[in-house]
């Protein structure tokens, strides 16, 4: 059995096994790394180190440029031969922004069944900008958002700030004060003084062009 999949091995793999699936070949280094947001090559090294000390890809004739992933389940999740549903797409979310509807009302979005609890509603958005790129959220992908509206520390929420202003970012509460936290080292906090969850990230879908 495969070992633990942390999310930027994550990532790394599901962006192999996209672009394999449409190319026939591997990506390089430099590839991987733009196509996952990572700054440094020497980053995606390790990382494929990783998901072959855990069994989830092998070189074949010791060539990095032929990479085959082990794990056909992995195959069939990211390249969406799951079962799936169909969940409305709801528009845009930036920080700092108001949330910008979908032009289409009634715009839906496929993504994978196993990122749903069932437990309560849920919708999608497209990101834009990069405040949460250093948790692997890239301008232009669409997360999935389970809607409730309480959220535990650490948890990745979309929130309505002082005047309506909607924003994705990390909860965090101690006592009275909240901090919306970025992912992002060159942006700040955000201590609101008046918030409202409407939602927690339970899923991320990027679509490879």
């Amino acid at each position: 059995m495969p070992g633990v999949l942390y999310k930027k091995e994550r990532q790394v793999l599901e962006f192999l096994v996209q672009f394999q699936n449409k190319h026939t070949y591997a990506p390089t280094l430099r590839e991987i790394a733009t196509g996952t947001g990572h700054r440094a090559v020497s980053t995606i090294h390790v990382i494929l180190r990783n998901l072959i000390d855990k069994g989830y890809i092998q070189k074949v004739d010791g060539n990095t440029r032929v990479l085959r992933v082990l794990d056909e389940n992995i195959v069939s999740k990211f390249m969406g031969t799951e079962p799936s549903v169909e969940i409305p797409l709801m528009g845009y979310i930036a920080a700092g922004q108001p949330l910008e509807p979908h032009i289409d009302p009634n715009a839906t979005f496929q993504v994978s069944a196993s990122m749903l609890s069932g437990a309560q509603t849920s919708y999608v958005l497209q990101v834009k900008g990069e405040s949460m790129i250093e948790d692997g959220i890239l301008d232009g992908d669409f997360v999935v958002i389970e809607k409730v509206n309480q959220a535990s520390n650490g948890e990745i929420v979309v929130a309505l700030v002082d005047d309506n202003l909607a924003t994705l970012k990390r909860f965090y509460k101690d006592g009275d004060k909240v901090e919306l936290r970025p992912a992002n080292a060159t942006m700040q906090p955000i201590y609101p003084k008046t918030l409202k969850i409407q939602g927690r990230v339970c899923g991320l879908v990027r679509q490879y062009k």
